[in-house]
């Protein structure tokens, strides 16, 4: 099994060519809404203790959203980018969203060609509060509940974490859904679930972008989880221990 790791709202990045839609309101581009915060350097870690391709949003998602697909143009362009001119919004699909969603579509499609399955873990950060209400997770993990593999790898990592580190929030399928409009969605519908599982990792900002000792153990701890994950050669080799008394993962 293989794994590639990305990171879609990484940066905040704006090109000169599109700055004047941001004129007298640059303070939004610091803001969560332009990028999610603490990803980019997480993402890096991961790729290189799991020896995976690390792939990185380099515009900020208030111009065009990565992880949404070219028909939701509710969701593809913000409030900002919907008022440029249509060359200009082609120019954001041809110059940064294509050749992002394709470098990663080749790269599993690579991978699957060698007769291997592929874990893609897409990592984001969420605000800790949204419309003045605390999000009440440290940690969510998105996936498509129709597919065995994903909630299997989902159910594992919950154990790991909350086995090991006390008072730790983990949900599955939030803040958001995992089976909505997204990168790992559109991948669902190209490859079967022997061969394709995305995962979606939310992380609190509120933990992410903290130094303390609950932020290493999580990181340490989804660090062993997808290692032992990645040394089952299929996704069906993977089994849940349910007796919480024992370890939180087994492995056929």
């Amino acid at each position: 099994m293989k794994c590639i790791i990305s990171c879609e709202h990484g940066s905040n990045r704006v090109p000169p060519r599109f700055s004047h839609i941001f004129k007298g309101k640059e303070r939004v581009l610091s803001s969560h809404q332009a990028y999610d915060p603490g990803t980019v350097k997480l993402a890096r870690r991961l790729a290189k203790q799991f020896h995976a391709p690390v792939y990185l949003g380099a515009i900020s998602r208030l111009l065009i959203d990565l992880n949404r697909s070219p028909s939701n143009r509710k969701s593809l362009y913000s409030q900002y980018s919907r008022m440029l001119e249509q060359n200009d919004r082609d120019l954001l699909l041809k110059k940064y969203y294509y050749p992002y969603r394709e470098n990663i579509e080749n790269a599993v499609g690579e991978i699957i060609d060698k007769g291997m399955p592929v874990l893609h873990i897409s990592l984001h950060s969420f605000a800790p509060v949204k419309k003045g209400k605390a999000r009440k997770a440290d940690i969510g993990l998105l996936y498509d509940p129709a597919r065995k593999c994903e909630k299997d790898l989902c159910a594992l990592i919950v154990g790991i974490l909350k086995g090991a580190l006390v008072g730790i929030r983990v949900r599955r399928n939030y803040p958001y859904l995992g089976k909505t409009d997204g990168f790992t969605s559109y991948l669902r519908k190209k490859y079967s679930a022997k061969l394709y599982a995305g995962i979606e990792i939310e992380i609190n900002q509120a933990l992410l972008l903290k130094n303390g000792n609950k932020k290493k153990k999580m990181v340490n701890l989804l660090e062993e989880g997808f290692s032992k994950i990645l040394q089952a050669n299929e996704f069906s080799k993977l089994s849940i221990n349910n007796d919480r008394r024992r370890k939180p993962y087994a492995y056929k």
